[in-house]
């Protein structure tokens, strides 16, 4: 049998917080026939995937790694390997397993195991919002989130296998940065493409609006539902999703979309987080800025 290409071969990263099933996860994943390891340094990613995709791996569905935030560098490392990893055509499908707090401080309860980043100067309940942070990059790139709040083991395990069709529609093999901003403050520098959103309707004038930003629905409702709303994002969605295949046609991996309008409050947002979410049900990997948000 021929040798599966490494572009080929499926990665799927586990991650997420601590005590919300990660092992469980990985488990269903090795009963599917993956190759799996948990707690591999950031650092080993790449020669670990580098060895298994020379060798013949048709052994294997693919390769799954759990990872977590005991490393003091990880998110450093992970933004290396994944540099690394579109460079070489492969594109890892991010899982993220949270729960509630109040749950994962009973799971912890139950096993009495330590937290990673307990210290005896920082307890679990802040310890658990210190890894919410510090993963915070990795839950806008994730493919599928999943809370696992009311989930049993079993329950965890059967919605996995429900949702493995996911891993056989292909990844896009393009990472887009979507960043909403204010002109009053400048243009991000680092756009490749930057759209102008100040012909939208502005809820800035309007009395009951102003106050909110694009993350309310009301505010979203009053820019993207009227005609002119609804026109734009039709015929800006049939532009973007024709285009972006044709960048990655042309080996481009990395691209930073900005939208922005006056003060970066409203109009930017509500359209960012809309084109966030399109690109994801495309199976972009996708993730959102507000960069002026508090300031407008």
């Amino acid at each position: 049998m021929a040798a599966t290409s490494a572009s080929q071969f499926p990665l799927v990263i586990l991650t997420g917080l601590s005590g919300s099933g990660k092992s469980t996860a990985l488990k269903v994943f090795e009963d599917l026939g993956f190759f799996c390891v948990d707690g591999l340094p950031a650092g080993m990613v790449t020669r670990l995937v580098g060895l298994i995709t020379t060798k013949n791996p048709s052994d294997f569905r693919g390769l799954a790694l759990g990872m977590d935030i005991r490393q003091h560098d990880f998110i450093q490392q992970w933004q290396k390997n994944l540099d690394w990893l579109s460079g070489q055509g492969i594109w890892p499908r991010i899982i993220f397993l949270e729960a509630r707090m109040d749950v994962l401080m009973r799971r912890y309860a139950e096993t009495r195991r330590p937290h990673p980043l307990e210290t005896p100067h920082l307890g679990l309940e802040k310890a658990l919002e210190k890894e919410r942070q510090l993963l915070a990059s990795l839950l806008q790139d994730a493919e599928r989130v999943v809370d696992t709040s009311d989930f049993s083991i079993h329950d965890l395990r059967r919605y996995l296998q429900e949702q493995w069709s996911f891993l056989n529609k292909p990844a896009r093999g393009l990472r887009v940065h979507v960043v909403s901003f204010g002109f009053k403050y400048g243009i991000p520098s680092e756009a490749d493409l930057v759209f102008d959103l100040r012909f939208l309707p502005n809820p800035y004038f309007v009395k009951e609006l102003k106050e909110f930003s694009g993350l309310d629905p009301r505010v979203a409702a009053y820019v993207l539902e009227t005609e002119t709303g609804t026109n734009f994002l039709d015929k800006f969605l049939d532009f973007l999703l024709y285009v972006l295949p044709l960048y990655v046609k042309e080996g481009r991996y990395r691209m930073t979309l900005a939208f922005g309008c006056t003060g970066g409050k409203h109009r930017s947002v509500a359209v960012a987080r809309k084109i966030h979410s399109v690109l994801k049900e495309n199976h972009y990997f996708t993730s959102l800025e507000h960069k002026h948000l508090e300031l407008g």
